[in-house]
């Protein structure tokens, strides 16, 4: 069973891209914006992605 919820995080690269490439590809839909931080070196990304559950009562968006 795939887990409901994932926040993806990563340096600000293709990798990353990549990743949140394959869990849109695998089913999942994005989950609010994208968040980015810094940490003196390099640029971190986040993304929440949710796996629907097809039940029409869910609070769950998708962006």
């Amino acid at each position: 069973m795939k887990q409901r919820y994932r926040f993806i995080t990563g340096k600000d690269d293709d990798q990353f891209c990549k990743r949140v490439s394959q869990a849109l590809n695998d089913g999942y839909h994005l989950y609010g914006s994208p968040s980015l931080t810094f940490n003196g070196t390099e640029v971190i990304c986040g993304q929440a992605v949710v796996w629907p559950t097809g039940d029409k009562n869910s609070d769950t968006k998708t962006a």
